[in-house]
């Protein structure tokens, strides 16, 4: 269960080498967190992040989990709900991809629909039965500033993250009432690994500054977290530019 402050004391990570869930694990931890899965195809990074966390003195396990296996979800995560209350599942997972490439490339570019969309679509009900079952915990979908309008440089990553932000509102509403609490994070440009080597936007954030944002949107219990807060403002301004400027626009 959670603290008085809204800090859970079990986490589900899936995606467990993202960057911006392993810092928002760490924040947890600092807090009040105890036990941690970390979901995600089995690799030394898979490992590595586990014995981090352990070293921070939370007990940590990972679990065999790949996001293009919709039909494996509900066994394999099932399997970490029976082991006792789950009090956050952060959901992380993510694929970037190439645009240039992936527009030329049709497979590709459903690789990336499928790992953004529909594989979250799989997990996240899966993990929102189990919550209401247990009845309490929260569910956090990282989407994506990308999600308020497709841009040219991206619109398959963007409309695939507008595609998975959607589901999760959606979701929240289902679920209100049931004592699940549901945040989607649409960060901006977050300076990654997988971003490296690509233009920098105005407004960039780091998985901390992410990571914090997180911490204070569960203690809210909002429904809906911007990182960093002014590109509310910047995208309720986007969303009205008139399509054929916005095409003129470096974005």
């Amino acid at each position: 269960m959670k603290d008085a402050f809204g800090t859970p004391q079990s986490l589900l990570i899936l995606g467990g080498t993202s960057e911006i869930a392993l810092a928002t694990a760490r924040r947890l931890i600092a807090r009040r967190t105890r036990t941690v899965w970390l979901a995600g195809r089995p690799s030394p990074d898979l490992e590595k992040a586990a014995a981090h966390l352990r070293g921070l003195g939370a007990e940590t396990h990972t679990v065999a989990f790949d996001a293009l296996a919709p039909d494996s979800h509900e066994t394999i995560l099932g399997k970490v709900f029976v082991e006792g209350d789950i009090d956050m599942v952060l959901l992380a997972f993510g694929m970037l991809g190439d645009q240039a490439h992936d527009e030329r490339d049709p497979v590709a570019a459903v690789r990336v629909a499928q790992t953004n969309y529909t594989g979250a679509v799989s997990a996240g009900l899966v993990c929102a039965r189990a919550l209401q079952a247990q009845g309490h915990g929260s569910l956090v979908v990282l989407s994506s500033v990308a999600a308020e309008r497709a841009r040219r440089s991206n619109f398959i990553y963007g409309s695939a993250k507008a595609g998975l932000d959607a589901f999760t509102q959606g979701l929240g509403d289902a679920l209100h009432g049931t004592g699940v609490h549901v945040m989607v994070v649409r960060p901006g440009f977050v300076r990654t690994s997988m971003t490296a080597g690509r233009p920098e936007m105005p407004l960039a954030t780091t998985p901390e500054a992410v990571a914090t944002a997180i911490e204070l949107g569960l203690r809210r219990r909002s429904e809906t977290v911007w990182v960093p807060g002014a590109l509310r403002l910047v995208m309720t301004a986007l969303r009205h530019v008139p399509r054929p400027l916005f095409r003129r626009l470096p974005l």
